[in-house]
């Protein structure tokens, strides 16, 4: 699975500054730092509190379990509608973390292929919740800025 995300992260390669988006108000960078934090959250070096109730996980879960694309337009209630300010200077940058934090992802599930950590919209997820998670949102993401992705 490794590789499938760092696949679809040369996908991102093809973004510029200057790239818009089809919907939402991200810039390609603003959307690259975004998915730092989002696999952070996977890694464990981000620890947030899932927003929405317990009774509500499982059918998030089914929901992540599913084929069906993540909404567009979603509003994080940890984020809220403003961006948030930018950290790194360029979408190199930006890109080279990205890279950095899934090494970390996988070196963590390697050293500890049980442990769960805290995604902010579906609770608890387990190594293989958190593969379909970053799936889903980097295709997202990518959808966002023009960039269809088959199977991957």
């Amino acid at each position: 699975m490794k590789n499938k995300i760092l696949n679809l992260i040369k996908h991102l390669e093809k973004l510029s500054a200057e790239t818009k988006p089809l919907w939402g108000k991200m810039t390609p960078r603003h959307m690259i730092e975004h998915l730092i934090l989002a696999v952070r959250m996977g890694n464990g070096s981000l620890i947030v509190e899932c927003f929405n109730p317990e009774e509500k996980i499982s059918t998030l879960k089914k929901f992540l379990m599913s084929s069906r694309p993540l909404p567009k337009n979603f509003i994080n209630p940890l984020i809220g509608e403003d961006l948030l300010p930018l950290e790194y200077g360029s979408i190199e940058e930006a890109l080279s973390v990205l890279k950095q934090e899934v090494d970390k992802h996988y070196r963590f599930f390697e050293l500890n292929p049980d442990a769960t950590t805290t995604n902010a919209t579906f609770g608890d997820l387990n190594k293989d919740e958190w593969e379909i998670f970053h799936r889903k949102h980097f295709q997202h993401h990518l959808e966002q800025f023009g960039i269809a992705i088959d199977n991957e």
